[in-house]
């Protein structure tokens, strides 16, 4: 039993303590659990009020362009049915404007009437009635409410009828728009691009191989240009025009993604920010993936209106050359006929003329590959910048966890090391604990003898008080039986005048005499001029040193008549 459980060397555990240290840690944790979640909630906060104040900058400005748009717009409309002026009075469509603008302004004055008014005539009740509230109780008119919630219902219905009247004329407006068929001359006009010049056509060229080679040419030139034009009608029919999403989506889409040029700071993450916030149903590669065809609809789109320029270009280029190189035959031709040239020298001129042509057209040729190689590379560059943004933003994501994983390893070491220190701290403080529960034991059995020996000696002493003033007063009383006045009753005499008193009221009017007219409170001018400081004073003053460091000097060690009191010497040092 010498290392047993029931030795000297194990105490017993104190559990409820053990628990309650336990439990004041765990609540320790818990609560600097709260302050990370709080300051994450707050950093998420602040992110979140800078970006919407970001947004709130970009969408003021669009506002704004917006509004001076309208203005314009309305200004120009007003403007031009303003000059226009009618021929005469059969002029009857400058009339039916007229009439148009008037009928379009009573309408905005009957819709405002309808719809502004009672907002502003509610507002204004409302308004009123709670200043009557200020002064009332809620209870004097309980039905006066209920009709204030009915009338409040009843102009919410009104404006949602009005809303949902006013969308149906603008689905009704954008069928009517789409059903007119506008389409087809907004796009361009050039999908036809086989024609030959008149110019050409219709030229004396005495060369008829010349004419049909320059021909040849212009066919060359339109069924290239034809089939570069088909290939990208091709390539835009195979992607739907709305890009895979309905036609509102899209449109919202595309209206977001312009608002948010490259000179805005950080454009991308904002762009992406408020597509999120747009289209909470799509996640961010499904917006990429959209951005992506959307590009790639707006490149092809570029070159299906660039085709035809290049074409028309190229034609004109063409052309001129044709028109100096029918001249330059004809003046051959006219040569010819003057100098009367033979048939070889003719052919050589043709010869040289079609290498010329060939050689143009070879070099039409290589431009036009250039060109196409150029247009690749271009949608070769920007399909590897939308890749390089998109590995960009995967590697900051990336990086965001890592991170958050490094954060939370970080926690998770720092709640070990805490708990390893606590567990030691709990065995120090145990083991001193138990140390000090002996030295209590031992100085609470030391205490109670003392106060025990204590009480003893009080008592002790209380016995002999008590002895002692018996013994005092016995002598007292001895003493009192001893010097005990014996007399005889005299009430007269008790009652009589004292020898102090006669004296007293026999030399009144000689006191009276010799007391002065006034009473002072203060000394007499004999007991001021009986200090020398003063004697001193008035001597330096009739000198003209009362103000000089000598004179203070010297006052300074003249002592009074009469030393002063010592509980009246100031303690303060100047």
């Amino acid at each position: 039993m010498k290392n047993g459980l029931g030795s000297s060397k194990y105490k017993p555990a104190e559990y409820k303590r053990l628990l309650a240290i336990v439990d004041a840690k765990r609540q320790e944790t818990d609560l600097i659990g709260q302050k990370v979640h709080k300051t994450r909630c707050a950093a998420k906060a602040t992110k979140e009020s800078s970006i919407l104040r970001q947004h709130r900058q970009v969408w003021s400005t669009e506002c704004l362009r917006l509004q001076k748009a309208e203005e314009k717009a309305e200004n120009d409309i007003h403007y031009f049915i303003k000059q226009i002026k009618p021929n005469n009075i059969t002029d009857s469509a400058i009339f039916s404007l007229q009439e148009y603008e008037l009928f379009l302004e009573r309408e905005i004055e009957a819709f405002r009437i309808n719809t502004v008014q009672p907002v502003y005539r509610l507002r204004d009740d409302l308004v009123f009635r709670l200043g009557e509230v200020q002064h009332q109780q809620l209870s004097a008119h309980p039905s006066n409410w209920e009709q204030v919630i009915q009338q409040i219902n009843f102009v919410k219905a009104q404006q949602d009828d009005i809303i949902a009247k006013l969308d149906a004329e603008y689905l009704d407006q954008e069928r009517e728009i789409i059903g007119l068929g506008l389409e087809k001359y907004l796009t361009s006009t050039s999908d036809n691009l086989v024609n030959i010049p008149e110019e050409v056509l219709n030229s004396d060229c005495p060369y008829p191989e010349l004419k049909d080679s320059l021909i040849e040419a212009f066919h060359s030139l339109s069924e290239r240009y034809q089939s570069r034009l088909q290939s990208l009608q091709e390539q835009l029919q195979r992607t739907d025009r709305f890009c895979g999403w309905c036609e509102h989506d899209h449109e919202h889409f595309k209206f977001t993604v312009s608002r948010y040029a490259h000179d805005i700071p950080n454009h991308r993450a904002l762009c992406m920010d408020m597509l999120l916030r747009f289209f909470p149903g799509k996640s961010r590669q499904e917006l990429l993936e959209h951005e992506c065809v959307w590009d790639l609809q707006r490149f092809t789109q570029a070159q299906l209106r660039a085709v035809p320029q290049q074409w028309q270009r190229d034609r004109e280029e063409l052309l001129a050359r044709a028109q100096v190189t029918l001249q330059e035959a004809k003046h051959a031709h006219q040569e010819e006929l003057e100098l009367h040239r033979d048939r070889q020298n003719q052919q050589d001129i043709c010869l040289h003329l079609r290498e010329k042509l060939q050689q143009w057209r070879a070099q039409q040729e290589e431009v036009a590959k250039l060109e196409a190689a150029i247009a690749a590379r271009q949608q070769e560059e920007e399909e590897e910048r939308l890749k390089r943004e998109q590995e960009k933003d995967a590697a900051i994501r990336l990086q965001q966890k890592e991170k958050v994983r490094q954060f939370y390893l970080k926690q998770q070491k720092r709640r070990e090391v805490l708990e390893q220190r606590d567990q030691e701290r709990l065995a120090n403080l145990r083991s001193v604990m138990e140390e000090q529960a002996t030295r209590d034991k031992q100085r609470v059995q030391f205490r109670a003898d003392m106060l025990q020996q204590r009480r003893l000696e009080r008592e002790a002493r209380e016995l002999e008080r008590q002895r002692e003033e018996e013994e005092r007063q016995n002598r007292l009383e001895a003493l009192r039986n001893q010097v005990g006045v014996v007399a005889e009753a005299d009430p007269e005499r008790m009652m009589a005048d004292t020898e102090a008193w006669k004296c007293r009221h026999l030399n009144v009017n000689e006191f009276e005499l010799q007391k002065p007219l006034y009473s002072i409170n203060t000394y007499t001018d004999t007991q001021i001029v009986s200090d020398p400081r003063v004697r001193v004073e008035q001597a330096l003053r009739e000198a003209g040193l009362h103000q000089s460091q000598y004179a203070r000097e010297v006052l300074s060690v003249i002592e009074p008549p009469k030393p002063p009191r010592r509980d009246t010497r100031s303690i303060l040092k100047f």
